[in-house]
């Protein structure tokens, strides 16, 4: 798992991840990126550095379902494991012990199961 401290949720910031990601993953791999419709997904930027690197695939997640329920599952195991009754003394030793926490984590995590049927409730 690769995770980022990030100022801000704009294009700029999301394809410099993109960029980490290209560069630390085998060059003869092909990577699939789930995303959801937030602007910094769609901005010309994005599809510009996407279009230049045919190797990234990308799916959108559709409208009307949740936001990456398979992170949402994580974002609960990061809360009840660790922020829930967490003391943090600054906004840096929040974001070291989190990341410290995502390295232990990885070591150990196992893929969620994670159906869409695409069936819309009435």
């Amino acid at each position: 798992m690769t995770a980022r401290d990030v100022a801000r949720n704009d294009s700029a910031h999301f394809v410099a991840f993109l960029e980490e990601i290209d560069d630390k993953i085998d060059p003869e791999l092909q990577i699939h990126v789930v995303l959801d419709n937030g602007s910094s997904h769609r901005s010309r930027a994005t599809k510009a550095w996407f279009e230049s690197h045919p190797r990234f695939v990308v799916h959108h997640t559709p409208l009307h379902a949740s936001w990456l329920n398979q992170l949402e599952c994580f974002f609960s195991i990061l809360t009840g494991k660790l922020l829930r009754r967490g003391v943090f003394a600054s906004r840096e030793e929040l974001v070291q012990k989190m990341m410290a926490f995502i390295e232990r984590h990885s070591e150990t995590d196992k893929p969620f199961c994670w159906v869409y049927d695409a069936k819309v409730a009435a």
